[in-house]
């Protein structure tokens, strides 16, 4: 689970995790710890956005996840552990979460920091 600057789509905040409610108050403390306006909340569907950020910011649809899906794609296509039916699919979540945490780092937040 992660959270992306709508305007730029480079990732600011995120866990690794299912969508759960546990998981989106980690990403919410991880955001709120960085002190941003947050106007507009942008998600699918799913039960557990409802039931956590207040309906006033929360705007769903597909039209609007189209930059965070575009993102999983990347990271899929990079990185074939997040696939999940390949040989190199990780079982281990310490694993998992190393491998991932390895990607989205450099590519991520080391780019944001030198080319922006």
């Amino acid at each position: 689970m992660h959270s992306i600057n709508h305007n730029n789509g480079n990732i600011i905040t995120f866990v690794l995790g299912d969508i759960s409610h546990e998981m989106l108050w980690k990403l919410l403390d991880l955001l709120y710890t960085l002190n941003l306006n947050i106007n507009t909340v942008y998600s699918d569907n799913n039960f557990v956005y409802h039931n956590i950020i207040p309906a006033n910011i929360l705007t769903t649809g597909k039209k609007n996840t189209q930059k965070i899906e575009r993102k999983h794609l990347i990271f899929r296509t990079r990185l074939k552990r997040l696939a999940l039916k390949t040989i190199c699919y990780s079982k281990s979540f310490e694993m998992h979460s190393i491998v991932v945490s390895l990607l989205i780092n450099p590519l991520e937040f080391v780019y944001m920091l030198f080319f922006t």
